[in-house]
């Protein structure tokens, strides 16, 4: 009796043995790049490393290094390569906080197949906006020219020569692989409808630098232009302006003030206060902490993206202060305290 005891334990304890060596041969295939120690009967080196991003100092950059996409980062290396193979470069700008960057690491940059198309038709480069400014700004100006409006992750599409031909946000998988393989083929076939792009962007852009300031002529024309379209844009059930997702325009909102205070108009107004009620009312507004959250992610306000920007509190601030100065509102004045 006490034998076949013995036996049932030395038989448990057997297959809990068996059990921990399974998981730390799972465990060791499932590390990233590196050296594991103490594992003598097996290979000491894992290599997952899949591009040029291992070795930056960035933390967004470290984020990507074990991603199937070829990445390089901005730099001489890339350029070179994007003219010498002939390829339009695909460049990814973010940085560590951003929630949609994440999101579309997981929904595409880790995905084999959108990888596949990626590294066969594109010099891919990621960009941390906070290492490099200059190169975000420059092609955020692009991206907001093209669509009026732009955010991160930033994704524009370059020629060899680094001018931008097209661009976006945040792109879901079946519709990235979709534009990555219409792009791809326009450059084989008709690459001059490409170039031709780039070339008519960047001269708009210079156009737009260069305009002579001192010839502009200073009347009204601009301020009825911009009021007739955030008038055809404003959602007069919800307030705001567009549909989802709705941010806060802090900026326009406060020259729809100025606006007001020039020409009395109540419905320019009207804009003003419903948005400014329809954020304060709705999850954009932590009702508990105080402050703004970036945006929300519904027509409604009801459902906010869950972080809070320094800069879009600071000019919110304002805004409300201003919005309480136009109508003596002291909910206005309470929320920019």
């Amino acid at each position: 009796m006490f034998i076949h005891k013995q036996n049932k334990i030395i038989l448990i304890i057997f297959i809990i043995f068996l059990a921990n060596v399974a998981g730390a041969i799972y465990w060791y295939q499932n590390q990233p790049q590196g050296k594991v120690k103490g594992l003598g009967f097996m290979k000491t080196e894992i290599n997952k490393s899949y591009n040029r991003l291992g070795d930056e100092k960035s933390p967004y950059l470290l984020q990507h290094k074990n991603n199937p996409v070829h990445w390089y980062s901005w730099g001489e290396d890339a350029f070179k390569a994007a003219k010498s193979e002939n390829k339009p470069i695909f460049l990814s700008i973010g940085y560590s906080t951003c929630y949609w960057c994440h999101m579309m690491e997981k929904d595409s940059f880790e995905i084999q197949e959108v990888a596949d198309v990626l590294n066969k038709s594109f010099i891919n480069i990621k960009v941390d906006r906070e290492e490099h400014p200059d190169v975000d700004a420059l092609y955020m100006d692009a991206v907001t020219t093209l669509h009026g409006r732009g955010g991160w992750p930033l994704s524009v599409f370059l020629t060899p020569d680094l001018k931008p031909f097209y661009g976006g946000t945040f792109f879901w998988r079946e519709k990235f692989i979709h534009l990555l393989d219409s792009l791809s083929t326009t450059w084989q076939e008709e690459p001059e409808r490409i170039i031709n792009a780039g070339d008519d962007l960047i001269a708009h852009l210079e156009k737009r630098e260069g305009t002579d300031k001192t010839k502009f002529n200073f009347d009204e024309t601009p301020l009825k232009a911009f009021y007739k379209q955030m008038s055809e844009s404003f959602d007069p059930v919800f307030g705001g302006f567009g549909n989802a997702p709705k941010f806060p325009m802090s900026m326009r909102l406060s020259v729809l003030l100025r606006i007001h205070k020039r020409t009395k108009n109540d419905k320019v107004l009207n804009m003003v206060t419903e948005t400014l009620d329809a954020m304060a009312n709705g999850g954009m507004y932590d009702q508990l902490g105080g402050g703004f959250h970036r945006y929300s992610t519904d027509k409604k306000w009801f459902a906010p993206h869950f972080e809070k920007m320094l800069y879009d509190n600071a000019l919110l601030s304002f805004t409300y202060l201003e919005a309480y100065q136009a109508t003596g509102n002291e909910r206005y004045a309470s929320i920019a305290k």
